[in-house]
């Protein structure tokens, strides 16, 4: 799971500073995630991708795309600041809580007002264990590192969230990171409404 996750870092990576031109993916998912016969995964579906400048910190976007669940806020709604390449960071740490069981846990799962990555973030800071159970020590370790990086990953602002880059260091790293400052802070999943500036779903120029 560790050397998927790794793999899946690398592509990001590689899309946002290896090409002659920076790609924005806007689609992360596991669905967009495919695996070889020596589970080497191959990042798919470029069909809301995004190309521009390297040097291009900031996206303009009339659109917004993805997949719920993965979207950025930011993707979603101006008012958590601008689209860029955090944009899929964010996506990426959403995958990873989905890879280590964090966004499905029972314990939780048919409570509708706890926002899963919320929920396994105040559990693991009040020192509980990762969602999925591992006999073995070292995977649980594992287990734990990806939560965490996942979780550093999703911080509502683009801002509070690392470079793709970081979070390949913080994967290849032995140790383990340390927990992120809380992510959910103000505004939190449940303002989502009618008062937000909704980036309208037409009129977008897709390069």
């Amino acid at each position: 799971m560790q050397e998927i996750a790794l793999g899946i870092a690398n592509g990001i990576e590689y899309l946002h500073q290896g090409c002659a031109q920076q790609i924005l993916h806007f689609d992360i998912k596991p669905h967009n995630i495919l695996l070889d016969h020596n589970f080497n995964p191959k990042i798919s579906d470029f069909g809301l991708a995004k190309l521009c400048s390297r040097d291009q910190s900031i996206v303009s976007m009339t659109m917004a795309r993805g997949t719920i669940g993965y979207i950025a806020p930011e993707v979603f709604s101006r008012n958590f600041g601008k689209v860029s390449s955090k944009s899929d960071v964010y996506s990426f740490g959403m995958l990873l809580l989905e890879m280590v069981g964090a966004r499905n846990n029972n314990a939780v799962e048919n409570t509708t007002d706890t926002y899963f990555p919320e929920w396994i973030y105040h559990h693991l800071e009040e020192g509980g264990e990762v969602a999925i159970q591992i006999e073995n020590e070292e995977d649980s370790n594992i287990a734990k590192k990806l939560t965490i990086v996942g979780l550093w990953c999703i911080g509502w602002h683009p801002a509070d969230r690392p470079s793709m880059k970081h979070v390949i260091h913080m994967l290849e790293s032995p140790e383990c990171p340390t927990m992120p400052p809380n992510p959910f802070g103000t505004p939190s999943i449940r303002s989502f409404g009618t008062d937000l500036e909704v980036i309208s779903e037409s009129n977008d120029q897709k390069l």
